[in-house]
């Protein structure tokens, strides 16, 4: 891994959608060509589009409805890379029509601390040897631009806005999962849009979501953590904050579903990161070696089915900043992209 491309996207949502198809055109044709997206070498069941396409449908209709610049962005991607519509959907919708697991290894660390200078750092853990899709977004959105952190045509999945807001996202499991946003679009859109921490809050209570996640939100003066299922949002509020792959709300832990042994991972990453203190915001080598060391950093054991960290990101919200070691990040060189 030598580096994430930077692809600057702007214009109406469809040409920011045919800019980051045509940009990645060779490589997404690839990874669809890979057992449909990788599917097949995650799930038990034979992956094939067509079977798939009643459920992206159902997703569809209702991004559609709640997020149609998006929509029209995705079904932009599929012009630009020139791949079947639902394939460009698909690629959205990956860990939803996936479903979820009970046995998780790691599913990313995150934590994040407001103030004069704020931050927001977290791992990334995801099963499918993602760290050969992975993309920078400089996105010029309808009301903010923003960096964001993308993994093969994903239009979303972490990031920073101009207006001071840095969104961080953590795997939880609990309640039924059903066709509606993806989390990854509802925080491309909390970063397309919100000014604030508040805004960024309500945006994610208000959202049809289609699957349970945990966002931490970080500005300047404030910091959130979202956990939510399809049904219920709870906020937790700190000046400091760390998450992992359990529940934190009291209410929401009676429905963890994350099993015993996963859980007591998330645990322990997350007293890793208590035990450690949340580094100063410039401190990069403090943080480079929290996110870099194991338990935090869970390494390759050669199953494409286990997760493992695959990129470790620092945000500075004050800044416009991302820090990015894409891929294994206690072997790999960081690059920074700022908002300019």
């Amino acid at each position: 891994m030598t580096g994430a491309p930077l692809l600057v996207l702007s214009g109406s949502p469809h040409a920011r959608g045919v800019g980051h198809g045509r940009a990645l055109a060779g490589r997404l044709r690839g990874f669809l060509d890979d057992s449909l997206a990788r599917l097949g070498h995650l799930t038990d069941r034979p992956a094939d589009l067509d079977a798939l396409r009643p459920d992206i449908a159902a997703h569809r209709a209702v991004v559609a409805e709640a997020l149609p610049d998006l929509a029209a962005e995705i079904d932009g991607l599929a012009v630009g890379a020139g791949i079947d519509r639902d394939a460009a959907w698909l690629l959205q919708l990956r860990r939803e029509l996936i479903g979820y697991s009970r046995v998780t290894a790691g599913d990313c660390t995150t934590y994040a601390s407001a103030g004069a200078e704020p931050v927001l750092a977290q791992t990334v853990d995801l099963n499918g040897n993602l760290d050969d899709q992975i993309a920078v977004l400089s996105v010029s959105g309808p009301r903010h631009r923003s960096l964001v952190l993308s993994f093969a045509g994903l239009l979303g999945y972490l990031g920073v806005n101009d207006a001071g807001i840095a969104v961080g996202i953590n795997l939880v499991l609990g309640g039924n999962w059903r066709p509606g946003v993806p989390p990854y679009l509802a925080i491309r859109h909390v970063l397309d849009t919100a000014d604030t921490v508040e805004q960024a809050v309500e945006i994610l209570r208000e959202l049809p979501l289609a699957s349970s996640r945990a966002f931490t939100i970080c500005g300047v003066d404030r910091t959130v953590c979202v956990e939510a299922t399809v049904a219920r949002r709870r906020v937790i509020e700190g000046d400091e904050l760390a998450h992992t792959n359990h529940f934190l709300d009291a209410e929401l832990t009676e429905q963890d579903e994350i099993n015993v042994f996963a859980k007591n991972s998330s645990k322990r990453r997350l007293q890793t990161v208590l035990d450690a203190g949340i580094p100063k915001a410039g401190d990069t080598a403090s943080h480079h070696r929290l996110l870099a060391t194991p338990p935090i950093l869970v390494r390759d054991n050669g199953d494409i089915r286990r997760e493992r960290t695959v990129a470790a990101v620092v945000l500075r919200p004050d800044l416009g900043e991302m820090r990015l070691w894409p891929g294994d990040p206690s072997t790999v060189q960081d690059q920074v992209h700022v908002l300019r």
